[in-house]
Order: C-alpha cells, then structure tokens, then sequence
C-alpha cells in the first residue's frame, strides 16, 4: 500500500472543516457587531427549551382519534 493512500481524501475533509470554522468566525464576527450597533438585540436567538414557556397548541387529530379508540363503547357488548 502507498504512502499516501487516503492523504488526499484527508487533506480535502480538513480544508472543509477549514473552510466551515472560517466561516461560522465570520457570521459570529458580523453578529457581534451587529449586536453592537443596536441592530438585533443581545442575547441568544433560541427559543426556550422550557415546556412552560412553549405555546400551547390543540391536540392534533391523531392524538383525537386515539382517545375516541381508548374509551370502551357502553353498547357494544349487548
């Protein structure tokens, strides 16, 4: 087997990950100074991961259907 058997697979995946980190540096860069001049406000963009703080949505049909099969029916076993 060569010595450089794989060398050029590896060299082309580290450049991307070169290439991704220069540009997560960049947006982060441009964030902060967007931060700065009052452009979007400071903080985390994530919505919050609390079940309290989450709207609440009605049920979908899925979770309907499955209650209405979940009952027993009264007339059934006449």
């Amino acid at each position: 087997m060569p010595e450089s058997y794989g060398k050029r697979q590896r060299n082309t995946a580290h450049a991307k990950k070169v290439a991704a980190r220069e540009e997560r540096r960049l947006e982060r860069k441009q964030r902060d100074a967007d931060r700065a001049a009052g452009l979007i406000e400071a903080g985390t963009p994530i919505a919050p991961n609390e079940p309290d703080d989450l709207p609440e949505f009605p049920p979908s049909v899925t979770e309907a259907e499955s209650e209405d099969q979940a009952e027993p029916e009264e007339n059934e076993s006449k």
